[in-house]
């Protein structure tokens, strides 16, 4: 059975509506931009969904060097890609889960948008070029870094996956529930499970561990509106060890640039 990716997606600000692309770099922390931003409180912890459903209709752009931030009403806020631009910028420790992590504070115009959006006094940040924040070595080697995502570089689910669920459920959900960076087709329905390994061309990527999934996948990124669903249904058949579990995380082991309908070749 031949496999391919379907889809390629990243999202630069932590929790914010993501991007999807018909090619993009992959690099030490997972794709380029992915998760290279965040939203943090005024002790400078991480904020998402799971607090603030608001997040999800935050629209990200990567334009002219940018990356563009545009709220529902359309007001926006670009935010350059070079940190050598004269601009003075502060360097803060910011906490994301267990981890402290440094990282540059972009400023009081995106601060002032994204507080005023969210009626809560808010920071965007960028992991620092030089911080290494490292993966969780139970699953992962010492160099292995990743940005600001949950934990892992990569999160990969097959599309027949979504499919399956589908099936069980009253109303589909779309794959963007589930945030991943990378989607298979091609495959049988949580095919991904058994996958040690997936080689795309020259590039390598571990699969390393299951995702245990959050309230996140219940909320309409669309909307901002959460309910039960897809939780309760997936609980009643990929619930392992008290965590409902659905699509891998990975760690990429060679890099290069990856694209829709590149062959993939699955490793048990």
């Amino acid at each position: 059975m031949n496999l391919s990716i379907t889809s390629i997606h990243i999202y630069p600000v932590k929790s914010l509506a993501g991007i999807s692309l018909h090619s993009a770099q992959l690099e030490p922390r997972g794709f380029k931009f992915d998760r290279e931003w965040m939203v943090v409180d005024s002790h400078g912890t991480f904020i998402t969904q799971r607090e603030m459903a608001p997040l999800a209709l935050i629209q990200s752009a990567l334009v002219d060097n940018h990356l563009r931030l545009t709220m529902p009403l359309g007001d926006n806020v670009q935010v350059p890609f070079d940190l050598n631009d004269g601009v003075k910028r502060e360097e803060i420790t910011v906490k994301v889960w267990k981890n402290h992590c440094q990282a540059i504070d972009e400023g009081d115009e995106a601060a002032t948008l994204l507080s005023q959006f969210l009626e809560k006094k808010v920071r965007l940040v960028r992991m620092a070029p030089d911080y290494k924040r490292q993966v969780d070595q139970r699953y992962a080697k010492a160099d292995d870094t990743v940005g600001f995502a949950d934990e892992f570089p990569v999160l990969i689910i097959t599309d027949e996956s979504l499919n399956e669920l589908n099936r069980k459920l009253e109303y589909p959900v779309p794959m963007n529930r589930f945030r991943p960076n990378i989607t298979i087709g091609g495959a049988e329905a949580f095919a991904e499970d058994s996958w040690s390994e997936i080689t795309i061309g020259d590039v390598r990527i571990s699969v390393v561990k299951p995702c245990a999934r959050c309230s996140i996948t219940t909320i309409n990124q669309d909307t901002g509106e959460s309910s039960l669903e897809p939780l309760r249904t997936l609980s009643f058949f990929r619930k392992e060890s008290g965590k409902i579990m659905f699509g891998q995380n990975a760690i990429p082991q060679t890099f290069g640039e990856l694209k829709v309908g590149d062959e993939v070749v699955a490793h048990r």
